[in-house]
């Protein structure tokens, strides 16, 4: 049961820091100027850590994460708290994926405050997640 604990917990961090890099990465990459469809280079980069990368990290953690619920135990109210919070960083990495496809096919405008509006939210889904985990409220 530990090392099922240590895959979702590394899973966790990689899922979270793709999720924190890829908005960043994305508004710097549209960033102002004349060149309104990002190079290359730069999409390839991109989608090889949302593909190869994020997704991957996401359902090994989903994944061990049931697995660990499963085995361990009884259904509390702050477990339910994390599930749905859990669901709002799935809703995160969705719009992140997005974010991506509208910086390839050029629709930049509006791109840097989504980008922007994803990662803070990733950021504050990430500390709720903490919390509960940690401190186990209820």
């Amino acid at each position: 049961m530990p090392w099922l604990k240590v895959l979702h917990l590394a899973a966790v961090i990689v899922w979270c820091g793709a999720l924190l890099y890829l908005p960043a990465a994305i508004a710097a990459a549209t960033g102002p100027g004349p060149a309104a469809v990002i190079e290359s280079t730069q999409r390839r980069i991109l989608r090889w850590i949302f593909n190869l990368v994020a997704t991957p990290a996401a359902l090994v953690a989903i994944a061990s994460g049931t697995a660990i619920f499963v085995f361990q135990g009884p259904i509390t109210l702050w477990l339910l708290a994390k599930l749905a919070i859990v669901a709002l960083l799935v809703l995160a990495h969705g719009l992140t994926g997005l974010l991506i496809l509208r910086a390839e096919r050029g629709l930049s405008r509006g791109v840097r405050v989504m980008c922007w509006t994803v990662g803070s939210s990733t950021l504050l889904f990430m500390g709720a997640i903490a919390f509960l985990v940690l401190r186990k409220p209820f």
